[in-house]
């Protein structure tokens, strides 16, 4: 496998490479629009063309995965996780159906792969320079019109809502649970649309760290997730927590109101406690005896929609685990369940209404050195061309002190970008 480095307008050419890149069954772009901290690996990176692929249907997903992950150590391997995963590793079971027709795991490893970095671009492939040949001469399509007039439906009334809220509520009441994330799915039926239009237009309208579009034949993700789930980067593990959610304001000034308020909001900042408890207990699972802390804690973090409060957990990984046992343990990440874990999952499962598949379950990659990065899969649209199935789930916290009125207006913040984006309608 040859590399190259090629001096680029690197917007252009961006756009260019991801129309070039359609032609292919597996497509796998990143961007982290511009937003970095000190795990920060990538800028924007494109993989493409699948030499050899790994699906996962949920009885020994993550044995399977290990035993092709290590035909491949040493090349990149983008894919995903789907939530519903945990059924594997505990014992759990979903009854809802899996409409979207994606299966439990995916991950590919790529022909050819593209780094981005400000002007420049480093091409891995066979041929390096007719890659970039063929990228320049993309001719782009013109604009596509903007989407009008879909009408996105509610899998959860807001009356099945608030009954499924109220129940789970009681249940935090009697001491089953501490906190738990409930979760809706919105969606639309025999929808035909251009999915690098839908990407590029959700990306423009909530740029997030770990932006991602990823194709496999007919199936499509369009990630705006904010949340990185779990990291590894040398020896260290890192994952970064969100819980507790505030609009941006319409000014500055507002906006510094609205950040006081959820940096001292008891209900807010008892959900982040809870999961950054959560998630220092998985890691501890993975990590050398005495080596779990919280780096840093109730961080707010400033996106087109929303304000956030994130968390940062590490620790040093144990040097008889492997990276896919460490993402086992850790499995689905703590933030879309709930305290205790296992418990909350079980009452999800009850009061929820649909399959959350890769919702709430983890998109990212292995890289050649040994690290890797996941996002927690939000903010994210689900596309299955074939079947014209499109869907998002939005979701939040449920503590003691939550009203449902209020979280699921939370639900509706964190739908917007998506409605935008598609510009639809909700249907009551």
């Amino acid at each position: 496998m040859a590399k190259a480095i090629f001096r680029i307008d690197i917007n252009a050419f961006r756009r260019q490479a991801l129309c070039w890149a359609q032609q292919f069954d597996d497509v796998c772009f990143f961007q982290s629009n511009g937003y970095a901290d000190d795990y920060s690996q990538i800028d924007s990176l494109l993989a493409v063309k699948a030499m050899d692929a790994f699906t996962g249907e949920g009885q020994n997903t993550f044995s399977e995965l290990e035993n092709f992950k290590a035909r491949y150590s040493n090349h990149w391997m983008p894919g995903f996780l789907s939530y519903d995963l945990k059924n594997e590793i505990e014992n759990l079971t979903t009854i809802h159906p899996n409409r979207s027709g994606f299966p439990e795991a995916y991950f590919f490893v790529p022909t050819i792969v593209l780094q981005f970095q400000v002007d420049v671009v480093e091409i891995q492939a066979p041929d390096p320079q007719t890659i970039y040949k063929e990228i320049l001469s993309t001719q782009l399509p013109p604009p596509s019109k903007e989407i009008t007039g879909i009408l996105i439906q509610k899998r959860m009334s807001k009356a099945s809502y608030t009954k499924a809220f109220e129940q789970l509520l009681s249940h935090i009441q009697q001491g089953d649970i501490y906190e738990v994330n409930l979760c809706q799915e919105f969606y639309a039926e025999n929808m035909v649309v251009s999915p690098v239009d839908v990407y590029q237009r959700l990306n423009q309208i909530s740029p997030t760290p770990f932006s991602c579009f990823f194709k496999t034949n007919d199936k499509y993700i369009f990630s705006a997730s904010p949340e990185r789930f779990l990291a590894k980067r040398g020896d260290t593990l890192i994952s970064q927590p969100i819980k507790g959610t505030a609009p941006r304001g319409k000014s500055e000034e507002e906006d510094r109101e609205i950040i006081k308020a959820l940096k001292s909001n008891p209900k807010e900042i008892a959900e982040n406690v809870m999961i950054v408890d959560l998630v220092r207990n998985d890691l501890t699972r993975s990590a050398q005896e005495g080596t779990v802390k919280a780096n840093k804690q109730l961080e707010v973090h400033t996106f087109q929609q929303v304000h956030q409060l994130i968390s940062t957990i590490s620790c040093q990984k144990k040097n008889d685990i492997s990276d896919v046992e460490v993402l086992k343990n850790t499995f689905p990440a703590g933030s879309m369940t709930g305290a205790p874990k296992i418990s909350a999952m079980k009452l999800c499962d009850q009061y929820e209404n649909s399959k959350r598949g890769i919702y709430s379950g983890a998109l990212g990659y292995f890289d050649p050195s040994g690290d890797f990065d996941f996002n927690v899969v939000i903010r994210s649209l689900l596309y299955n061309r074939t079947s014209g199935y499109l869907s998002f789930h939005t979701g939040g916290a449920i503590t003691i002190d939550a009203q449902a009125e209020k979280e699921y207006e939370e639900c509706l913040l964190k739908a917007s970008a998506i409605l935008q984006t598609l510009g639809a309608v909700l249907v009551d």
